[in-house]
């Protein structure tokens, strides 16, 4: 396998120009074995020269010990090999010299001029030595044999180190294309990493505001309307047995829907847990991504609310003790699911508004039905008294508001809330019927 990357980088730790310390030592051990062939073949060349036999000697060794920089500067190694070609010595030197070239990054002219004069040297000293050694008798084959020892001498020298020497470099090449690849691959897949880890985290946060939002309008509606009977069950315990009565009725009637509808989404929530380690990748957050969606879209096995359901709605607020006008407008139809609910928690939390901030006002619902639209609107007086906002001592997280604009928005409607010139408070939204 491949180094890529760092790894790759970490790995060049040889001295010099060297990659790695066996490179160095191959090219060294190449270089002796050259240098000691040079020096072997001086001695000849001394005798035919008319030089002192060390002369030759040092020539060769200081010759072939060139190979030492074939990987630094092939080129000179080349032409030093086709330098001593007359001399009848480096053979070796030859053959390395002229593959490491054609392996190299160098342009194919260079080295298609370079191995052209090495044929062609190798071959003119080839047909020099063998023609002398037929005359002098050491060869009796016919004449034929000249060419044809210069021409397979040289070819056999040149061509097989230039051809492997392309290949090498080609196949380096390739491998050098594959591990830039690889590197840039790595580097597109940790940034993806990176964006769905970033995408990941934020569709985590929205589940945990969806599922918030969620479990606040179906609870806190009732738990507000219980308070507020609560109260009311206090303050006429005594004097009106059989009101209490009623109201602690319908306390428990409250109570009990709510424990339902708070049990129906825990379970849900629990399904999508099992759900998610069943598959081993999902994790509390996104699970409760289904069960939100299942609460929220009405294709599971629990149902949301719609707005056939908004006359008991009113009714259970009236019973609280507000007095509330409901009229809707335009023909009555059906819509999807999720608009129908966001409709219909946006009257909700209306309401639920009003028994926390003025107890005992007036209060006005308005539905429309419009041809590509669905408006609502509620809006409530002023308390009657001035401390009757927070006689039943409601809490309030500050997030209805925030949880009915959102809803609206996601369906790409529109919310306005805000208090009226008479001191009420007014909620108006408008969604898209499709």
């Amino acid at each position: 396998m491949t180094t890529t990357g760092e790894d790759h980088a970490r790995a060049l730790t040889g001295p010099w120009w060297w990659d790695r310390w066996r490179s160095a030592v191959l090219d060294g051990s190449l270089a002796l074995v050259s240098a000691v062939e040079c020096g072997a073949e001086g001695i000849p060349f001394a005798r035919d020269a008319g030089v002192p036999l060390w002369v030759g000697i040092v020539f060769g060794v200081v010759a072939g010990s060139v190979l030492l920089v074939r990987r630094q500067w092939p080129t000179a190694v080349v032409l030093v090999a086709i330098a001593i070609t007359p001399a009848q010595m480096g053979f070796l030197m030859g053959i390395v010299g002229l593959y490491t070239l054609a392996a190299c990054e160098v342009p194919r002219r260079v080295i298609a001029a370079l191995a052209g004069m090495s044929l062609l040297g190798t071959m003119i000293v080839t047909f020099v030595r063998v023609r002398q050694d037929m005359s002098r008798g050491d060869l009796t084959l016919g004449d034929w044999f000249v060419p044809f020892a210069a021409i397979a001498t040289s070819l056999g020298l040149t061509a097989p180190p230039v051809l492997l020497g392309l290949y090498v470099g080609a196949r380096r090449r390739l491998m050098e294309s594959l591990r830039e690849r690889a590197d840039s691959l790595e580097r597109e897949l940790q940034l993806l990493a990176e964006r769905a880890e970033e995408r990941a985290e934020w569709a985590r946060g929205e589940e945990r505001t969806r599922i918030a939002r969620e479990m606040h309008d179906v609870v806190a509606h009732r738990v507000s309307l219980m308070v507020v009977h609560a109260a009311a069950l206090q303050a006429v315990a005594r004097r009106d047995p059989e009101k209490a009565v009623r109201n602690a009725a319908l306390v428990g009637d409250m109570g009990r829907q709510a424990l339902t509808e708070l049990r129906e989404m825990l379970g849900v929530l629990r399904a999508g847990e099992d759900v998610g380690r069943r598959v081993a990748s999902v994790s509390l957050a996104e699970a409760a991504v289904a069960a939100a969606s299942r609460v929220a879209g009405g294709d599971g096995a629990v149902e949301g609310p719609c707005l056939s359901e908004l006359d008991e709605l009113v009714g259970q607020s009236a019973a609280a003790g507000m007095v509330v006008d409901l009229s809707v407008q335009g023909e009555v139809r059906s819509y999807a699911a999720e608009i129908e609910q966001t409709a219909y928690r946006v009257v909700q939390e209306a309401l639920t508004n009003v028994h926390k901030h003025a107890a005992g006002a007036k209060t006005y619902v308005r539905l429309a039905h419009r041809v590509s639209e669905i408006a609502m609107q509620v809006e409530n007086e002023p308390p009657p008294e001035a401390g009757s906002a927070s006689a039943a001592r409601l809490p309030s997280g500050g997030n209805g508001l925030v949880g009915m604009r959102e809803r609206v928005v996601s369906l790409g409607g529109v919310f306005v809330s805000g208090p009226t010139d008479a001191g009420g408070f007014r909620v108006s939204a408008v969604i898209p019927a499709v």
